[in-house]
């Protein structure tokens, strides 16, 4: 009750300026319609990262249009993995207003696996996006997730991808946590990605790695029969061979019975 009083007879003090909301933005719960199948080259073991087998992992997108809006949305699925909701997605959005291109989610792009190349491959597909219809929109200077910077292989890892796009990070601390990227034209991004990191498999040539592999599994269990009969003839071969070298055995065993009991008897 005391305390009560005190704020009720405490003078207002003047309320700080609240942040507007950020306006709503449609399609939500959009998911991908449009699948393509990525092949996760092969990468040698990395000290921070760990070991970079070959993974196939699936690519979905979809477009939505609207007067003000324009948006791509972009996940990538892993086969059998269910991952948080912000994780593998990258929302590209054009305010056709503003002439504005901005991406999310706001904390920046988390990718599993990491270090696949996977981040240069869907920043890419976004600039190809954005560039086909808006190249004169511009993006706004960013601030970049100061986690980042906490680990000096990952920001050096985020920095290069966002250079060889051709955006211009600039930090504001010596410690390189308070990183940002300048104001930068659509136009002049640059839509190129590791192809000798992630490769885009077709239709057809999934269907031909399919068939190959069948071919491959059918010839394995074809060598796989004939190795397990020549090991059925080899068994029965050495079954053979025991049986006679047993009887040999009690032959010569029964013969030197019969020699050792003539020379003992003849005397």
């Amino acid at each position: 009750m005391i305390e009560a009083t005190e704020r009720e007879d405490a003078p207002e003090q003047p309320a700080e300026a609240e942040q507007p909301p950020k306006p709503e933005m449609p399609w939500g719960d959009v998911l991908p319609d449009h699948f393509r199948m990525l092949r996760l080259v092969p990468q040698p073991i990395d000290r921070a990262t760990g070991s970079r087998p070959l993974r196939f992992v699936q690519f979905g997108r979809v477009e939505k249009h609207s007067v003000e809006r324009s948006l791509l949305r972009m996940e990538v699925q892993l086969p059998g993995q269910r991952l948080n909701k912000e994780k593998n997605r990258l929302d590209v959005w054009a305010d056709h207003k503003t002439h504005v291109v901005f991406f999310q989610p706001d904390g920046g792009l988390q990718l599993e696996p990491a270090n696949r190349g996977l981040g240069r491959f869907m920043i890419a597909q976004a600039t190809h996006w954005a560039q086909r219809r808006w190249g004169s929109y511009r993006i706004e200077s960013t601030a970049l997730a100061s986690k980042d910077g906490l680990n000096e292989d990952t920001r050096l890892r985020r920095d290069h991808v966002l250079k060889t796009h051709g955006f211009e990070v600039q930090y504001a601390d010596p410690q390189h946590l308070k990183g940002s990227f300048k104001n930068a034209t659509v136009g002049a991004l640059l839509p190129t990605w590791n192809t000798d990191k992630v490769q885009v498999v077709e239709i057809l040539e999934a269907a031909t790695m399919l068939q190959v592999a069948e071919q491959n599994l059918q010839d394995m269990e074809n060598k796989l029969r004939q190795q397990e009969e020549r090991i059925g003839k080899f068994k029965r071969e050495d079954s053979s061979l025991r049986f006679t070298i047993a009887c040999l055995v009690t032959f010569a065993v029964f013969q030197a019975g019969l020699l050792i009991w003539m020379a003992t008897h003849h005397r």
